[in-house]
């Protein structure tokens, strides 16, 4: 297939990249550079430009005829959201509401978008169900929920059908070494616990020590990012099939609290790294884990790294020998 991947200079979107490319697809990576990085696009042609250059965008269209899209591109940082929330609704929504547009335009039908679990914000009880109800608590959240209600419209109404995988805690790097996070000043937890582990900084902070979880910390459900990847595979494969649109889990189904994480850091690496214990952050809920049976029984998705221990070796790994 002819494939536009949007972001796909990024961390999550590089992973697919590969994972397609190795399939012998013909992509074309659509990124502005602004987090992504040229050395990450492994397959097919990078063109730098941003979302809201429509007027590229439609070009490249007409140009390639593409047969799918997948949209990575987009703003990530929870308390980034808070403070900055206009930044969030521009680059995450009215930015794939630019995209989209030109998927009618062009009749570009199958399309998989990469949302997110905060759509769930709080859940009761901490477990995601893809029926559970939607009340973001971040304009991170609220973006990518926009958006995944302009999918479900605009399917509503043509032939046009999606996937959207709403992802938990992507962590870890390519097994082959390849490719890992590189995302600058990076959030995520095993991201940051690895550079401490390698002095890239000089402790970690915890945010929040008193939420109502077993030992104060936040739980989260972590994904090893080559399965993500994967799960973009299957998913292409379902909507090529005919598949018709879903909007799916992409977890483990299973969390682990700060606490935990750490713990196991330093077992892998054997490094104590040094932990500042700091306030809660603005939009961080307690707990969040994924009911993620549908995906696997809908697409036929099978994760292959199910182990926390796996996953901060290979983002430890990544972290060594980083090149940029």
């Amino acid at each position: 297939m002819k494939i536009l991947i949007t972001g796909g200079a990024g961390y999550i979107g590089s992973h697919v990249v590969k994972a397609l490319g190795t399939q012998g697809h013909d992509i074309t990576v659509y990124d502005n550079l602004s987090t992504g990085h040229r050395e990450a696009v492994r397959f097919g042609n990078l063109v730098v430009g941003d979302l809201a250059d429509k007027e590229k965008l439609s070009e490249l269209f007409a140009t390639k005829n593409f047969d799918a899209i997948l949209h990575f591109a987009g703003s990530i940082v929870v308390p980034e959201s808070v403070s900055e929330p206009l930044k969030y609704y521009q680059n995450n929504t009215v930015n794939s509401h630019t995209l989209l547009s030109l998927c009618k335009k062009y009749s570009v039908q199958k399309f998989i978008f990469s949302s997110t679990a905060a759509v769930y914000g709080m859940p009761g009880d901490g477990v995601c169900r893809e029926d559970s109800a939607l009340a973001p608590i971040n304009p991170y959240g609220q973006s990518k929920l926009m958006t995944e209600h302009m999918l479900r419209d605009y399917s509503q109404s043509s032939n046009f059908r999606y996937v959207a995988l709403r992802y938990f805690n992507v962590s870890g790097a390519d097994p082959q070494g390849h490719l890992g996070q590189s995302f600058p000043e990076a959030t995520h937890l095993i991201k940051v616990a690895c550079e401490v582990a390698t002095g890239k900084r000089p402790s970690i902070k915890v945010f929040g020590t008193d939420y109502p979880t077993p030992d104060g910390t936040c739980v989260r459900d972590y994904i090893h990012v080559s399965d993500l990847a994967e799960a973009h595979v299957k998913a292409l494969e379902y909507l090529d099939k005919g598949g018709k649109s879903e909007i799916l889990n992409c977890g483990y189904g299973h969390g682990f609290s700060v606490k935990e994480v750490l713990a196991r850091v330093k077992e892998v690496t054997g490094v104590n790294i040094k932990v500042d214990e700091s306030p809660r952050r603005a939009g961080d809920p307690a707990s969040l884990t994924a009911k993620a049976d549908r995906i696997q029984s809908i697409i036929g998705w099978k994760p292959k790294y199910d182990d926390l221990n796996l996953i901060i070796k290979s983002a430890y790994e990544w972290e060594k020998k980083r090149p940029y």
